[in-house]
């Protein structure tokens, strides 16, 4: 044990030493000229970001990377919500979907004949906006429906989505919040020319096209909010911490009565007004030559012309001198949420809340971490920080354990919060946190995609990217009573907001109507010259880069366990994994014991010491659990710097060999599971993953393949512990991605892990069989919303790895690629009947499973039938346009030229091609088939495995808004109850 601790304290000593090294280094501004143009960056950033300002005041940072040939984009506004006009609410989140739409040169097949249309819907919405009597208001309503229709003729819907999977774009999207719209792509880095040339025009005169089916999605979106009992109880404190600031009078989605009365003038000179360029900022991370691309961005955005911005103002907050609190109420469980104030983003205090934060949870080691999750005292406790450009938040949130009141909750909570006020806390947790934060930074930047996220963060937020990059050294400085004294000036006894969230009836919620709406064309098959245009913009050619996993996976043994590595050679960051072929249907306790283990400790070290131990070596797992099981696999994962790789691993054979029974522990375990099993039938999502798989399965599925009551009760501190001391007598194999090869890794772990000379054979699995649809069928379950959550069901043929390229093509065709796709251009837009909607046809994880088909649509529960009728049309009519499916195969085909699976995706990859029989990267295969493929295959492909089949419904709603006599006309009604759901 001694020796242990030493090299423990060796590589603290000698990661702290780093640090201060570190911290010598001057991290500041500097500026140089490259390509033409001037830009500044930050001495020792990891990213090598540029920043540069054009002349009109756009900004543009670029960060490159070479590791994947693509590239991660936003175009970020720096507007939100908190600028809003007050009799206007919603108005820029109105106008992030409006973005969309198009311009005057593409969305449209003749904008001359399109735009008078459009000019009298914008008068007719004035007229509506100021109408009060609700009959003249329905009377306007049916002529904007009527011109609306009219105008749908010759508009494009989705053109725009078109244009971005067309070249091989991925998870196109937008989001509004505050302070920030943001426009978001992922592209291939070959079609940067085009990306450029669309963006360009799409942000120089967008049009309100296809406006009140828009709306509707809008709409939609809104009373998916008022079932989010987690978005009402962040709403109520933002609107009790922030009385004078818009953060807490508006939201960003709007109030009901101003989506009712929307104004297409307002949300248009909302858009004159702050989207101009010195109020934006194109930020690009991922495979390009700076020097080139600066120029481009340039050539295509020096047109926008600057302007002056309107100051946003507001009273400071007045200090609180009692606690505020509020009740908010829903089905989901119970909960209290605590809210501290704190200056805004770019300041140094925010910087320090955000090391508050660790302090209380960071998963192992923080005061809630040890005190109230791993003493059991609660179910669940979380705190982390908020950061806004004008204000911070502190944000504890606490979930009770069986038999446990709020207010308890949130006396502990604040017990912690004293705790930190009188210093009562490990001296060197502060050391520990900036260690993690240190290793969590390199992490962060390995990815292209988080590269961009953070700088387009900062740069809506107003903070200094210099602090960004020097935070961890000055985290490193910080002090034991620095701490205490910002604890003792942020953190009073009366000083928050306290959210207390009931589970009950919402008395309060007022739905958003449904308007009569006329299904408008979305004209599918048309194309504008311009799209032509784009699309004939050439891009570089991009050879894929396919797996071969002799080559690419390294090989080894240790004894008599198999080693499969793939070496990082970019950083120190290593990634451990022990991987066994069994879980829940081998061993319902084992889910269980891999729970227990966190709050065990051996003969020499309590359940704590562990924790802070693994939080001192900067280890980290996989959703801070060591052990996670799976119905069929169970992972032990790790991950770190290789520096600390033999003590982490060192840590855990000691923990796992040496773990002492706990009844106390085991008892408290008890009451959370308990307590989460409760949770859990009022969670609506989750009541839903229970009826698919009632609906796949049968009344006896996976889903509640669980303990009863009484199983659970029974169970024993030695039950559990046997399981883990026995675990590494089964056979499992272990994956690598580090600094090291193979060979070494195999040598290091041999010496600390050991197994037997024969492995034991695995507990007999319990084997579920997907059964066959023989007929319609309604799986109902009742749930106080408003919303209907509709799931279509279909067990469909045995898995066969020859299907799969015209699977891929016709997922990406019907129903997976967002808003090209055909469900959601029908039912979203053209109908305005969801907010989201979907449907796949899905390959098992084993071979000798069977496919299924899973279709889906969110709406209003008084729309229902309209959704249920708009779906089924679909399955059994499918649209033709070979436009699309061309779209489509372009998308898969640039898509997987550019798809690099790096570190260890390489090893999982791998697993799963083996659990489905194959020996080869089947991308390939779906590649090398694409222009085999057309309209024709697809649709015999709809013909055969969905048109004119039973489904079975899976409906999720309030028995208040949905009648038995509506869902017995899809199939046999039936009506499981909650035990019968969950198994317990």
């Amino acid at each position: 044990m001694k020796q242990k601790l030493l090299l423990i304290s060796f590589v603290l000593i000698a990661f702290a030493s780093n640090l201060k090294a570190q911290s010598k280094s001057i991290i500041t501004w500097k500026q140089a000229t490259s390509g033409g143009y001037t830009y500044k960056y930050v001495t020792g950033d990891p990213t090598h970001s540029r920043f540069y300002v054009l002349k009109n005041g756009l900004t543009v940072i670029l960060s490159p990377t070479n590791k994947q040939p693509r590239i991660q984009a936003y175009i970020a506004v720096k507007a939100g919500s908190k600028t809003d006009p007050a009799d206007h609410t919603g108005l820029a989140h109105y106008l992030e979907h409006m973005m969309f739409k198009g311009t005057d040169k593409f969305g449209t097949t003749d904008w001359t004949k399109e735009k008078p249309y459009l000019d009298k819907i914008d008068a007719l919405y004035e007229q509506y906006n100021s109408t009060k009597d609700e009959a003249k208001r329905k009377e306007i309503y049916k002529e904007i429906d009527k011109t609306s229709g009219e105008a749908a003729k010759v508009s494009i819907a989705n053109e725009y989505d078109k244009m971005m999977a067309s070249m091989g774009g991925q998870n196109s999207n937008a989001f509004t919040s505050f302070e920030q719209t943001v426009y978001t792509e992922d592209i291939p880095s070959s079609s940067i020319d085009k990306f450029l040339t669309m963006q360009a025009e799409r942000f120089r005169n967008p049009i309100m096209r296809i406006f009140h089916t828009e709306l509707e999605a809008v709409y939609e979106e809104k009373n998916r909010t008022l079932d989010d009992d987690s978005r009402k109880v962040n709403e109520a404190m933002f609107a009790a911490l922030f009385p004078n600031n818009n953060y807490g009078k508006q939201t960003t989605i709007g109030t009901i009565e101003h989506l009712k009365n929307p104004s297409l003038n307002a949300i248009r000179n909302y858009y004159y007004t702050y989207y101009v360029p010195n109020n934006m900022g194109v930020v690009l991370s991922g495979d390009f030559n700076p020097d080139i691309v600066i120029k481009k961005v340039d050539d295509h955005f020096s047109y926008m012309k600057a302007k002056p911005i309107p100051a946003y103002t507001f009273e400071p907050e007045q200090t609180i001198v009692s606690p505020i609190k509020r009740d908010v109420y829903g089905p989901n469980p119970e909960n209290l949420t605590i809210a501290f104030r704190f200056p805004g983003a770019s300041t140094r205090d925010a910087r320090l809340l955000d090391l508050m934060g660790s302090m209380l949870t960071n998963g192992k080691a923080g005061l809630f971490d040890l005190d109230l999750v791993k003493k059991q005292k609660l179910l669940s406790a979380f705190a982390g920080d908020y950061t806004l450009k004008d204000y911070s938040v502190l944000l504890l949130r606490g979930n009770p354990v069986k038999g446990q009141s709020l207010d308890e909750v949130k006396d502990l909570m604040l017990a912690e919060i004293s705790k930190l006020r009188k210093g009562e806390f490990s001296d060197d947790l502060i050391t520990s946190i900036v260690n993690n934060a240190k290793k969590d930074k390199i992490i962060d930047n390995e990815s292209y995609v988080n590269r961009a996220n953070n700088l387009m963060s900062d740069f809506t937020s107003g903070v200094d990217w210099r602090t960004d990059i020097a935070t961890i050294n000055e985290l490193s400085k910080i002090t034991k009573p620095q701490i205490v004294a910002f604890a003792n000036k942020y953190l009073n006894e009366n000083d928050y907001v306290i959210v207390y969230k009931h589970q009950g009836e919402d008395k309060n919620i007022i739905k958003v109507e449904k308007p009569a709406i006329t299904p408008v064309e979305v004209n599918a098959t048309s194309q504008s010259e311009y799209l032509k245009k784009i699309n004939s913009i050439p891009s570089t050619a991009v050879k894929p880069v396919w797996l071969d996993y002799q080559k690419d996976i390294q090989r080894a043994k240790a004894g008599n366990i198999d080693v499969l590595a793939v070496q990082n050679k970019d950083n120190s960051i290593f990634r451990l994994y022990y991987r066994y072929d069994m879980g829940s249907w081998n061993n319902k306790l084992l889910p269980i014991a891999a729970q227990y283990l966190q709050f065990l400790g051996t003969k020499t070290k309590t359940a704590e010491d562990f924790s802070k131990a693994f939080y001192k070596l900067a280890a980290s797992f996989n959703q801070n659990q060591i052990i996670t099981t799976g119905t069929e696999i169970t992972q032990v994962s790790f991950n770190g710097l290789q520096e600390n790789f033999i003590a982490t691993a060192q840590l855990y054979e000691d923990l796992l060999a040496n773990c002492q029974p706990d009844e106390k522990a085991l008892a408290g375990l008890k009451t959370r599971l308990k307590r989460a099993r409760d949770n859990a039938k009022l969670n609506k999502a989750t009541i839903a993953a229970g009826l698919r798989s009632y609906a796949q399965y049968g009344p006896s599925n996976p889903f509640n393949y669980a303990l009863s009551d009484d199983e659970l009760d029974a169970i024993t501190a030695d039950d559990l512990v046997k399981i883990l001391h026995s675990l590494n007598n089964y056979k499992h194999t272990i994956l690598y991605y580090g600094p090291q090869t193979a060979m070494q890794t195999a040598l290091t772990l041999s010496k600390v892990h050991k197994t037997p000379a024969a492995f034991t054979p695995y507990p007999a699995k319990k084997q579920f069989t997907r059964i066959a649809n023989t007929g319609n069928q309604v799986l109902f379950a009742n749930y106080d919303m408003v919303q209907a959550e509709i799931y279509w069901i279909r067990n469909e043929n045995e898995y066969n790895p020859a299907q799969t390229p015209e699977v891929e093509l016709f997922n990406n065709y019907f129903g997976t690629s967002g808003f090209t796709s055909i469900v959601l251009q029908n039912i979203r837009e053209a109908k305005g009947l969801a907010y989201s909607a979907y449907a796949i046809y899905a390959a098992p994880v084993k071979k000798d499973d069977r496919n299924y088909f899973l279709g889906y649509v969110g709406t209003q529960a008084d729309k229902l039938n309209d959704a249920i009728k708009a779906m089924n049309e679909l399955l059994n009519t499918l649209p033709e346009s070979e436009k699309g499916v061309t779209d489509a195969r372009d998308n898969i085909r640039k898509s997987l030229e550019t798809e690099r699976i790096t570190q260890e995706d390489i090893l999982f990859n791998y697993l799963a091609a083996q659990r489905m029989g194959l020996n080869y990267d089947a991308r390939k295969t779906i590649f090398n088939s694409l222009d085999k493929i057309n309209f024709a295959t697809i649709k015999n492909f709809h013909s055969t495995q969905l048109k004119d089949k039973p489904y079975t419904y899976c409906i999720v709603a309030s028995d208040k808004r949905v009648s038995d006599n509506d869902l017995k006309k899809y199939g046999e009604l039936i009506k499981p109850d909650m035990k019968q759901i969950f198994g317990y």
